[in-house]
């Protein structure tokens, strides 16, 4: 089960790491050097690169980081790695967040886009490009930022995790050994005490139920 957990935590780092990644780099060079070209350059290049990011390289880890984030929780609730909990929850809520705003408002920009049809055919330019640059970028950066936070949540996750296995490895029996010395604990109190030579035990038992009474008197 550890080594599931352990799995599932580096490959949602990884996908989640990818969408981060691929995100920030619409925000910091491709959307700055189409907002330096012209209308038909940018109309024309966001309508290609729309149709050529549906592929299985992207869909893969944009859609696979949920149910590894959810699978991951999962794990983490049920005890292993639980101190790590907290980050993967604030992982998942980021990314499912991030998730909303591209299938929200950047994919109906994309199919807008599309929808204008080819660019022989498109009379106004300008206005094409006006409503649709403008929002595609500010909310990109907005993924940008949720999916990098997620990210970050992920790797603090690792952290927290590999730090409570080194743990657990260095002390692996101090878990075990604080029941069997409460069970010792318990027996050495009910006990009955050994008898002095020479005392009747009946008379010593006696005088040790005295002892008990009497600091509650």
């Amino acid at each position: 089960m550890k080594a599931l957990q352990q799995t599932t935590l580096i490959v949602a780092a990884l996908a989640t790491g990818l969408m981060a990644g691929l995100f920030a780099a619409f925000a910091y060079s491709v959307m700055p050097g189409l907002a330096r070209s012209s209308d038909r350059t940018l109309v024309e290049a966001m309508q290609n690169i729309n149709k050529a990011i549906l592929n299985p390289v992207f869909m893969l880890p944009f859609m696979a980081a949920v149910p590894l984030l959810v699978l991951a929780v999962v794990l983490a609730w049920r005890g292993h790695g639980r101190p790590a909990l907290p980050w993967l929850i604030g992982a998942l809520v980021l990314y499912l967040l991030a998730f909303m705003v591209t299938s929200g408002v950047n994919v109906p920009l994309n199919d807008q886009l599309a929808r204008a049809g080819d660019l022989d055919h498109i009379k106004h330019l300008a206005a094409v490009r006006e409503n649709f640059e403008t929002r595609w970028v500010v909310w990109n950066v907005v993924r940008a930022v949720l999916h990098t936070a997620a990210f970050g949540c992920l790797l603090w996750a690792l952290v927290v995790y590999g730090a409570h296995r080194m743990q657990e490895t260095r002390h692996p029996s101090s878990s075990a050994q604080r029941p069997l010395a409460a069970a010792y604990h318990g027996r050495a109190m009910h006990a009955d005490p050994e008898p002095a030579p020479g005392v009747n035990p009946a008379l010593q038992a006696g005088s040790a139920k005295q002892q008990l009474i009497l600091p509650g008197t």
